[in-house]
């Protein structure tokens, strides 16, 4: 059962990461055109700390974001546990970019839930959640992939996008960081992004 479920996670992150590869390149053209591809757009969401949060808090800083959830079995802790050692290996450098988990289960992830969690990785990453209808809008102005999967008996889980979004300071995407991707690989494209700004 568990290893169907890893690879059920995996075929989730095989589609929607060639799903936002085929928007890309199909809203794209060449590689200059690619590098102004804008994602994302206005929300009104809360952080871990209970404080409201719009997209404005994002603006002028190098960023990366991951959707995902605090009930996630494999995916989402072993990325925030990634993340925390690569805001370590960065040291001073881990000032100059900022680190988003957005839940994709906000009926279960309150601020309270969320607080415990990212604290239990890295207390640089800000946490965000609030109303379900504004983290969809979120989900679906980034071109991530969440979908709320029935269990049965009242349960559920959620399929959703399993890499790390990487933007620069004027927000525009610079491509990802995939799930299970080499370390030096993924500290590579971050100090990439942090030098270039």
């Amino acid at each position: 059962m568990k290893h169907l479920r890893l690879v059920l996670w995996l075929l989730v992150a095989v589609v929607a990461g060639g799903s936002l590869y085929a928007y890309l390149n199909t809203s794209g053209g060449n590689g200059s055109q690619q590098a102004e591809v804008r994602l994302g757009g206005p929300f009104e969401l809360i952080n871990h700390r209970g404080e409201p949060i719009t997209n404005e808090a994002l603006a002028n800083r190098v960023h990366a974001i991951f959707f995902g959830f605090t009930n996630c079995p494999d995916i989402c802790p072993t990325t925030l546990y990634e993340t925390a050692g690569w805001l370590k290996a960065l040291d001073q450098d881990a000032e100059k970019i900022d680190f988003y988990f957005f839940t994709v289960d906000p009926e279960r992830d309150t601020p309270e839930v969320l607080n415990d969690y990212v604290n239990a990785f890295d207390p640089r990453i800000t946490a965000v959640t609030g109303n379900p209808d504004e983290i969809k809008k979120a989900v679906a102005s980034y071109k991530a992939y969440a979908q709320k999967v029935e269990l049965g008996d009242g349960d559920y889980t959620m399929d959703h996008s399993a890499f790390v979004m990487l933007f620069n300071s004027n927000g525009a995407f610079k491509g990802t960081i995939a799930y299970g991707e080499k370390n030096e690989t993924a500290l590579a494209k971050l100090r990439r992004l942090i030098e270039n700004g």
